[in-house]
């Protein structure tokens, strides 16, 4: 996995051995089975994105709705573009919301190339939280792309 860029937005890129159409049924319909093992929501219809708190989250104090989102682009199983506004703090609540842009790239090798462009422009506390710079997040994206192959390719999580 690599980070493209040092600023405000950052580009990662994992192999996984997986479908394009099996990364993209993980990432809308089973996002408790890896990264912060919460309950996603992508409406496409409705263009709207929810992330749910887990139960320890909400033990914690987090609300039960973590991130919303919009849906600027679908084209799926290889690229979708949404917002990502996380909710569960006052600071990094009142940042822009970050622009994902997701895409799929099937290999020969019956690998394909996930790239996850996440533009935090304006937004330096969500960046370092999505980043992995902040230790208390977890380790952001590089952590959920992490967890999602040790998923697809194992049938485990991290």
């Amino acid at each position: 996995m690599t980070t493209a860029t040092q600023n405000a937005t950052h580009t990662y890129r994992i192999h996984i051995k997986a479908t394009p159409e099996e990364i993209w049924d993980a990432l809308m319909k089973r996002g408790k089975d890896f990264g912060y093992h919460s309950n996603v929501e992508y409406d496409l219809e409705a263009g709207t994105y929810t992330g749910f708190a887990n139960e320890e989250m909400r033990e914690y104090g987090m609300p039960e709705v973590l991130i919303t989102g919009e849906i600027l682009e679908a084209e799926l199983p290889h690229r979708l573009v949404q917002t990502w506004n996380p909710l569960f703090d006052e600071k990094i609540t009142a940042e822009p919301p970050a622009r994902l842009t997701w895409e799929a790239e099937e290999y020969p090798n019956g690998t394909t190339r996930l790239t996850l462009t996440s533009d935090t422009d304006g937004a330096p506390l969500t960046a370092g939280i999505t980043s992995g710079d902040v230790v208390e997040a977890l380790g952001g994206w590089p952590m959920v792309l992490s967890d999602l192959k040790t998923l697809l390719e194992t049938g485990k999580s991290l």
